[in-house]
């Protein structure tokens, strides 16, 4: 365009007249005065055809635009120009040159804004690029190379250390560090053996692996989160239905003030400035800011959030997450890791030697290894975190509400709850009665029938929970609790964390009632569970997050998805609804600012004092404003959501 836009321009009378040159009426020379008008035809015919495409669409599915006003400026221009030529009107109308120069710049603008568009959805789209070229499919147990689109399900592949895995699948073979960033967000590695479930796009880092493909294509993890992006970026909510609204109004104001500027001026006897203050009008007020202010906003902030394992399926959560003021958390899975832990042992003295509590916990965890009970489970797998060395264990058996019995090294060891120690005539241990009052369940060892320790079992509080109570106290949110535990278990649990309010004893079913309760109260609640028995509770509240949700981002009743099981996560949310709502504030501000400014000045309000605002220079403040749009949503890819950053940032600022 610029190639043809150049001799528009040089061999343009009105051009020419300006620098100081004439181009020739007569002879061959005279022929090069039509150089501009041919040129200047395939400009707006060519050059044009993006916006006057775009105008006719616009007109069709009857919300006028940005495209239709420029379509308009254009055609003013060009229906001026060929009247000048013609001799039909006079020949200051002649705009050749300025036509070329609009297009020009209106296109370079509609590149760069096309572009920054294209950035935002570009690191969306590389979720796409985490999945292998190609795959290795075992077949008659070779690996042979072949498109990932060409597996099955049931299919045998194999993944290389440092491989990608190129469908969700089971391991069958093999145990390997995987990254599972790309679902979580957390950088650290995962240790996957046999019968773990893995994710297309996530990575063998360390071994290789033979899986066994559960789900292919539209079916995969990875095209679930993709698509739960796409539709949040495509679902409306209050600030975008305020900017549509605003766009509409603003194509109507623009073509007014385009219709007064040009009856005022052609009624003060200067019809090329009338053409050129209306030009400059349809041009410089393109709500194309405007229409962009909220959408790359939205775009940005939830493929960060996504690549932070935060899954925003519903925009109008995300939006009202920056005014909550409680927080309701699920405490079983939620605050608490949801299974049995053994949280601490106490040693009983006097029963012959005083055996150190690693001894204790080892006696336990042998006469429980071939127990199936979960409680047994949480012995053993304590052992194995403390690095006690676990004796043989033989002759093993075990009784309902009683407990187990082995014999290790020539003795007979016991581990179980209240009716072992009625069985034997044996005292509880001295922490018994309190760690009771905690709700805790206690389980005694016993050898040779005399009790020498007692072991506190109970749902372990997260590490990490402790910091996002302190943290949501720090934005000043109020911090809940509900569960079907005791109460004693409840408060214990509250009071260990600093949690301000407990509903205790509640069944799943009336969860949701409890969070209506807090809407009576007029707060605003985010409640945060599991996503299957909270699926009432996470409907019925203002925000409903699912945490935890690991893979399974199908949760229906929950507006934002967290694909890890941190709680401090939700700071996550909040900071990204607090920082995308500034930036939509700041965007259509800027929007609604250039437009009620630049107007007025290039209708020709300033013209009395000198002041007058060429038809370029509007189309360069247009593309200007637009982009300074685009530049300030890209800011939002600065944020770190990584919920350790966001914790550290609310600390540092309360």
């Amino acid at each position: 365009m610029l190639v043809i836009a150049v001799p528009v321009v040089a061999f343009s009378p009105m051009f020419g007249h300006l620098v100081g040159y004439e181009v020739p009426d007569t002879g061959i020379l005279g022929a090069l005065r039509w150089l501009s008008p041919i040129l200047g035809t395939v400009m707006y015919v060519w050059g044009g055809k993006p916006f006057l495409a775009g105008g006719l669409d616009e007109i069709k599915g009857r919300s006028p635009g940005m495209m239709l006003l420029i379509a308009l400026a254009i055609t003013v221009a060009f229906i001026s120009s060929w009247g000048s030529s013609l001799g039909l009107l006079d020949p200051q109308l002649d705009f050749w040159w300025e036509l070329a120069l609009l297009v020009v710049i209106m296109l370079a603008g509609h590149w760069m804004e096309m572009r920054s568009l294209a950035l935002t959805t570009s690191a969306l789209d590389s979720l796409a690029a985490l999945l292998p070229d190609e795959a290795e499919k075992i077949i008659d147990g070779e690996a042979v190379s072949v498109a990932p689109s060409d597996l099955v399900v049931g299919d045998i592949v194999l993944v290389r250390p440092g491989a990608s895995v190129p469908a969700d699948g089971r391991i069958i073979d093999g145990s390997a560090h995987v990254d599972e960033s790309m679902v979580t967000g957390e950088s650290a590695t995962v240790r996957r053996g046999e019968g773990d479930s893995v994710v297309a796009g996530t990575v063998a880092a360390d071994s290789g692996l033979r899986v066994e493909i559960t789900a292919i294509g539209d079916d995969t993890t990875l095209a679930g989160i993709q698509k739960l992006v796409s539709d949040a970026q495509s679902s409306s909510s209050r600030a975008q239905r305020i900017a549509d609204r605003a766009s509409a109004w603003l194509f109507w104001f623009a073509l007014g003030a385009a219709v007064i500027t040009a009856v005022v001026w052609s009624l003060i006897g200067m019809p090329d400035s009338a053409v050129v203050r209306t030009i400059t009008v349809l041009v410089i007020a393109c709500p194309h800011a405007l229409g962009l202010a909220i959408p790359l906003v939205v775009s940005i902030a939830t493929e960060r959030a996504a690549r932070a394992g935060v899954l925003v399926k519903d925009r109008l959560a995300l939006e009202t997450m920056r005014t909550v003021d409680s927080v309701l958390f699920d405490k079983t899975g939620t605050l608490t890791k949801g299974q049995p832990t053994v949280t601490a042992i106490e040693v009983v003295e006097g029963a012959g030697a005083t055996r150190a509590e690693s001894e204790v916990l080892g006696l336990a965890a042998a006469a429980e290894a071939d127990s199936e009970h979960p409680l047994a489970a949480a012995i053993v797998t304590a052992a194995a975190e403390w690095g006690v060395d676990v004796p043989r264990a033989s002759d093993f058996s075990s009784s309902p509400a009683v407990g187990v019995k082995a014999v290790i090294a020539g003795q007979t060891v016991e581990v179980g709850g209240p009716r072992l120690l009625e069985a034997h005539d044996a005292p509880e241990a001295k922490s018994a009665e309190a760690w009771r009052a905690e709700g805790a369940i206690i389980l005694h060892v016993l050898v040779d029938g005399s009790v020498v320790g007692a072991l506190r079992l109970a749902d372990e509080i997260r590490p990490e929970s402790r910091d996002a109570v302190d943290a949501l106290h720090a934005i000043g949110a109020q911090v809940v609790m509900i569960t079907g535990d005791a109460e004693a278990v409840a408060q214990s649990v509250a009071s260990e964390l600093g949690i301000d309010r407990v509903f205790a004893g509640v069944h799943p079913a009336d969860k949701a009632a409890k969070v209506s309760e807090l809407q009576g109260e007029g707060r605003r609640v985010a409640m945060v569970g599991d996503g299957v028995n909270d699926a009432p509770a996470l409907a019925q509240a203002d925000v409903g997050i699912a945490i935890g949700a690991g893979t399974d981002v199908a949760i229906g009743s929950a507006g934002v998805i967290l694909a890890s099981d941190d709680p401090r996560s939700v700071l996550s949310i909040v900071e990204l609804s607090r920082a995308t709502y500034r930036k939509m504030k700041q965007n259509l501000w800027w929007a609604a600012g250039y437009n009620l400014l630049s107007v007025p000045l290039a209708a020709g309000v300033l013209a009395p004092v000198g002041f007058v605002l060429p038809m370029s220079v509007g189309a360069i403040l247009m593309s200007i404003s637009t982009i300074v749009v685009a530049l300030n949503a890209q800011l939002l890819r600065r944020l770190d959501l990584h919920p350790q950053a966001v914790v550290g940032r609310v600390h540092s600022t309360s």
